[in-house]
C-alpha cells in the first residue's frame, strides 16, 4: 500500500506547511473566536485580498483545521470555523502570541532597525 505522505518528516515541518505564511496564523487567530463569514474575516485581516484570503482558507480546510459549511439559505450563507484539529493547533500556538507581546518592544526596535 503506498502513500504520498512521509510518515518521516519531523512535526514541525507538517506543523510550518499548515500555517506557514503571511496570512494563515493571522486566520487562525480570528476564526479561535468563532466562527466567521468570508467577509467578516476579510474585514478582520486588513490588507488580504480576496484571491488570497480564499486560497488560504482553502489551503486551511484542506489541512483539516478548518471547516467550510454553507447554510441552504437564500442566499447561501458560508460560515468558516476551527475543527477540533484547528483549535488545538490554536492552543499549541497561544505561547508563540505570548512570546510576541512579551517582546513586542524589542522585535519592533530590532525589525526597524534592520529596515534602515
Amino acid at each position: 500500500m503506498s502513500s504520498d505522505i512521509d510518515h518521516e518528516v519531523c512535526g514541525m515541518s507538517l506543523a510550518i506547511d499548515v500555517v506557514g505564511g503571511k496570512w494563515r496564523l493571522h486566520l487562525m487567530w480570528v476564526l479561535g473566536d468563532g466562527p466567521k463569514r468570508f467577509g467578516e474575516i476579510r474585514r478582520l485581516l486588513e490588507g488580504v485580498s480576496e484571491k488570497v484570503l480564499a486560497e488560504n482558507l482553502r489551503h486551511l480546510e484542506a489541512g483539516g483545521v478548518v471547516v467550510r459549511e454553507v447554510f441552504a439559505e437564500v442566499p447561501p450563507r458560508v460560515e468558516y470555523s476551527l475543527t477540533a484539529l484547528g483549535e488545538d493547533l490554536n492552543v499549541a500556538l497561544r505561547p508563540l502570541e505570548l512570546w510576541g507581546d512579551r517582546h513586542r518592544d524589542q522585535l519592533h526596535e530590532n525589525l526597524c532597525a534592520s529596515a534602515s
